[in-house]
């Protein structure tokens, strides 16, 4: 969190707390949807059409390629990238990716879903995107990752990705954390995988996901450095 923190130029936040900061996103939590709107609404700086968090797919794409390549029962496969924001891993999964995928991308800030749906359709001064495989399917939603029942069923997902998005919600309490975790699972096929992706170190985290994931194998992964920040990716699957 450490490194969302920095590239939001936020002061230190206690848990729980949410203070202000002194930038046109004052006044807001990291969890707070209208923070999101502001932020996702200013105007890109550059040719670069999303702004990542973190990192973005290039990053990760050797990690994430392997899985879709294991998990090749369903054709094509579900993939929810649950807080997408304006990111690169949605499209980036969609244009580059040589496996079928049909790529979902939720955000509870609509402004953020506006923004990847019209990029999608060539808006942003953009090509439209196209399909790294004649299969693969893209869409964004307006939806909250807490509550994912207006979104799917149960077990439809294979992959689940988390960038930052736990991060954030643990801003406004551990419980509504644990909400976003109980969903992703409840959606995401018992034989899937779940990626948070986050700058936490694992001795806070792995104890958080193991307490909620009771029945699911939790394993860590260290990324980057990336800018000099070290990632992890915690990956929960199903016992096989």
């Amino acid at each position: 969190m450490a490194a969302l923190r920095r590239m939001l130029h936020l002061p230190s936040l206690m848990m729980g707390t949410c203070r202000p900061f002194p930038d046109s996103l004052a006044g807001s939590c990291l969890a707070d949807r209208c923070l999101w709107d502001r932020l996702h609404a200013q105007p890109r700086l550059g040719t670069v059409p999303t702004f990542d968090w973190f990192f973005g797919y290039e990053e990760v794409q050797g990690l994430l390629l392997p899985l879709l390549q294991e998990a090749r029962a369903a054709i094509p496969l579900r993939v929810l990238d649950v807080g997408c924001g304006t990111s690169s891993l949605c499209t980036g999964l969609y244009t580059k990716s040589p496996h079928p995928v049909d790529v979902l991308g939720v955000d509870f800030s609509p402004v953020a879903v506006a923004y990847m749906n019209s990029l999608l359709e060539g808006g942003q001064g953009q090509t439209p995107l196209c399909p790294g495989h004649p299969a693969s399917s893209l869409h964004f939603m307006h939806a909250d990752a807490q509550n994912l029942g207006s979104v799917a069923s149960s077990g439809s997902f294979q992959l689940l990705l988390d960038k930052g998005t736990w991060d954030a919600v643990a801003r406004g309490g551990l419980p509504r954390a644990y909400q976003l975790l109980s969903e992703c699972l409840r959606v995401l096929n018992p034989q899937g995988t779940l990626i948070q992706f986050s700058d936490e170190d694992p001795d806070v985290r792995l104890p958080c996901l193991e307490q909620g994931s009771h029945g699911w194998a939790v394993t860590v992964q260290e990324l980057g450095p990336f800018r000099g920040i070290t990632y992890f990716a915690y990956l929960i699957q199903g016992c096989h």
